[in-house]
C-alpha cells in the first residue's frame, strides 16, 4: 500500500503575519477527519522557572491516559538523553564521559559537532517543564549523566552539584505531576573508567555500575519509581567496538581506529552488558526495600518508610529492535525471517528471559560468545526485569539467499510487489508501520512479558537545512506517528499484546550522536543558535492523541 492512501493526509502551510510567526496547518487523521494546528514559539510562562515543592501524594492526575483509539489504559510520554540535551559538559563538577572525548576527535561527528552545549537542558529545564506541561505530559523518560555524578566513574567521588541538579530536576518535575522515567546508562560512560581498563569490555565494569545504579537509587528512589538500566547495548556496542562508528570508537580497522579488537569486544561489551543489568536490578530490588526491612516482590519493589516514598518501583533494560518481514510468503523466506529476526531481536533478550545466547548469535559466533555460567545464569534469571523496553523505528524484507553466509539471507527495502518503503532523513530509517504490530505479535508470542515502547520517532526529510517556519508543519512526522500508533493499539486492543505504554522520540530536537545537529528528530524545533523552542505539529497532534488537554496554537497565534 502506497505512502498516501495509507496516510490519506493533506497539509496546508500558510505563513502567519502574526507576532508569534506561527503557521497554519491543516492535517487529515486517519478517519479522514480534519483539523487545523497552528504550531510557533512556545513562550513559557512568567515564574516557570521559580522552584515549586513536590505535588503530594495523590494530588497528581494518574500518570496512565486512555487514548480513544486504544480504550485500554497506557503511559504516554516523551524522551531525551542526557547528553543529548543537557550541555554545560564542564560546569557544575561534571566529569569526561566517551562521548566528550569522541565528539572532539576530527571526523568522528557531522562538521565536528559535540554535546558542549546541546539544548542547554541544564540550563533550560525549567522553562522545558513547563513545555512539557503544556503539551499535558504526564510521563517523561530522561537519562542521567553518569559523570554529572561521579566525575571519574565510582562512587567515592560523588558531585553535590550534580545531585543539586537532579533534585532540583525530579522536585520540580513532581510539582509538575509529570513522572520521570530514568535510564542510568545512556552511552556516556565516564572517560576515566574508559581508560582505567577499557570500559566495557572488562569485568571491572560490572562491580563500578552496580554501584553507580545502587547509589542512583539511594538519591533518587524517593521520587523516581520507573528505572531503566542500560540503553540499547546492541548500539553501543557494536558500534563503539565493532565498527568504531561511536564511542569510545575501538575497531579492527587501523585506517578509522586506533585501538580494538572487532571479533571479540563487542561480545564482551553485551555479555558484560548483562550482566551489570542483572546487578543493577538486583541492587534495585535489595537497595530500595532495605532501609524498611520489607520483603521485596520480583515484579516490584515498594517502599512504604516514614516520610516521601515511591510505592510500585519497576525496572527494565531498553533494547533497539527492528523488524524483519518475510519477502514473499514461502517457506524459505519466513525461515530466512525469523532467523534475522532472533538473531538481532533476541540478543540481549533471551538472556535475561531464557539464561543464554539466542541459537543464531551461537551459531554464527561460536567461541568468541562468552559463556554464561550456571551460577551466572541463575543470577540473571532470579533478578528479572518487570517489562520489555522496546525502541523501535523502522524495519526491512528479508529473504532466503543461500549464497550469502553467514544467515543465508538478503534484506531489501522493497516489497515483492515493488513498494519501496519511504525513506526518512537518517539513511537507516525506514517508514514501515505495520512492522511495529508485528513486532508486538512476536515479542509476546516468544516471552509474554509486559511491553513498554520507550522510544519510536522518525527524521523528517530536509528539516536541518530548512528555515524554522518550514520545519513547524511536520507532515512527514506526524504522518509516521499516526501510523506508528495506530497499528501499536491495534496490537494491545486486537492481538493480545500487553502493551502498557509508548513514548515519542524525542521531546527536542537534539544531538544526535555520530550524525551530530543534522538529524532532527525532535517533535519541539529547538535553534540551536539562540536555544528558542517551537512547537512543530506533530507535538500539537500528540497532545491531542494523548488526551491530556490539547495544545493546538502556539502562544500570540
Amino acid at each position: 500500500m502506497g505512502w498516501g492512501p495509507l496516510v490519506a493526509a493533506i497539509l496546508l502551510c500558510l505563513s502567519s503575519s502574526t507576532r508569534a510567526q506561527t503557521v497554519e496547518c491543516t492535517v487529515t487523521e486517519l478517519d479522514g477527519s480534519t483539523s487545523t494546528l497552528r504550531p510557533g514559539p512556545f513562550v513559557p510562562p512568567a515564574g516557570a522557572a521559580s522552584a515549586a515543592a513536590p505535588a503530594p501524594r495523590g494530588a497528581c492526575p494518574n500518570p496512565l491516559a486512555v487514548p480513544a483509539a486504544s480504550k485500554a489504559p497506557f503511559f504516554l510520554g516523551s524522551a531525551t538523553a542526557a547528553y543529548q540535551v543537557e550541555g554545560a559538559a564542564a560546569e557544575g563538577g561534571r566529569g569526561p564521559s566517551i562521548w566528550d572525548t569522541f565528539s572532539h576527535l576530527p571526523g568522528k561527528t557531522h562538521e565536528g559537532d559535540t554535546g558542549d552545549r546541546a539544548d542547554d537542558f541544564y540550563h533550560r529545564w525549567a522553562n522545558d517543564i513547563a513545555l512539557m506541561r503544556s503539551l499535558g505530559l504526564r510521563n517523561f523518560r530522561l537519562s542521567l549523566s553518569w559523570t554529572r555524578l561521579f566525575p571519574n566513574g565510582t562512587v567515592g567521588d560523588l558531585n553535590p552539584e550534580g545531585v543539586a541538579f537532579y533534585d532540583g530536576l525530579f522536585d520540580a518535575l513532581r510539582a509538575a505531576c509529570i513522572e520521570p522515567w530514568v535510564t542510568l546508562y545512556h552511552w556516556d560512560l565516564p572517560q576515566a573508567l574508559q581508560d582505567e581498563y577499557g570500559g566495557w569490555v572488562d569485568e571491572r565494569i560490572v562491580e563500578d555500575f552496580a554501584a553507580y545504579a545502587q547509589a542512583a537509587f539511594d538519591l533518587f528512589g524517593d521520587r523516581v519509581k520507573y528505572w531503566f538500566t542500560l540503553n540499547e547495548p546492541e548500539t553501543f556496542c557494536p558500534l563503539g567496538y565493532e565498527t568504531g562508528t561511536f564511542a569510545p570508537g575501538r575497531c579492527s580497522d587501523r585506517t578509522r581506529c586506533l585501538e580494538g579488537n572487532s571479533s571479540t569486544e563487542p561480545h564482551l561489551c553485551a555479555y558484560h552488558a548483562v550482566l551489570a543489568h542483572a546487578a543493577a536490578v538486583s541492587a534495585f530490588r535489595q537497595g530500595f526495600c532495605r532501609s524498611c526491612g520489607q520483603a521485596c516482590s520480583l515484579e516490584a519493589c515498594s517502599l512504604e518508610c516514614a516520610g516521601e516514598s515511591v510505592p510500585g518501583g519497576q525496572i527494565g533494560m531498553t533494547n533497539a529492535i527492528g523488524w524483519a518481514a518475510p519477502y514473499t510468503g514461502s517457506a524459505e523466506d519466513v525461515a530466512a525471517a525469523e532467523r534475522q529476526q532472533s538473531f538481532t531481536g533476541a540478543w540481549f533478550l533471551d538472556p535475561l528471559y531464557r539464561g543464554d545466547w539466542p541459537a543464531e548469535r551461537k551459531a554464527v559466533y561460536g567461541d568468541l560468545l562468552p559463556s554464561f555460567t550456571p551460577e551466572q545464569r541463575r543470577f540473571i534469571l532470579d533478578n528479572p526485569q518487570d517489562f520489555i523496553a522496546l525502541q523501535h523505528y523502522t524495519g526491512n524484507y528479508v529473504y532466503q539467499n543461500a549464497t550469502n553466509p553467514p544467515l543465508l539471507l538478503s534484506s531489501t527495502t522493497k516489497s515483492s510487489d515493488g513498494y519501496q518503503l519511504p525513506q526518512a532523513d537518517s539513511p537507516w530509517l525506514f517508514v514501515f508501520p505495520k512492522a511495529l504490530r508485528s513486532l508486538l505479535g512476536w515479542l509476546h508470542r516468544r516471552y509474554g512479558a509486559p511491553i513498554i515502547i520507550t522510544e519510536n520517532g522518525v527524521s523528517a526529510p530536509g528539516e536541518a537545512s530548512k528555515p524554522v517556519l518550514e520545519v513547524l508543519c511536520d507532515q512527514f512526522r506526524l504522518s509516521y506517528f499516526q501510523q506508528y500508533i495506530s497499528n501499536a493499539t491495534a496490537a494491545k486492543r486486537d492481538d493480545g499484546v500487553d502493551l502498557r505504554g509508548y513514548f515519542a522520540w524525542s521531546l527536542l530536537d537534539n544531538f544526535e550522536w555520530a550524525d551530530g545537529y543534522s538529524k532532527r528528530f525532535g517533535i519541539t524545533y529547538v535553534d540551536f543558535d539562540s536555544l528558542a523552542r517551537y512547537y512543530k505539529a506533530s507535538a500539537m497532534w500528540l497532545s491531542s492523541w494523548f488526551g491530556m488537554g490539547a495544545v493546538t496554537s502556539a502562544a500570540g497565534a
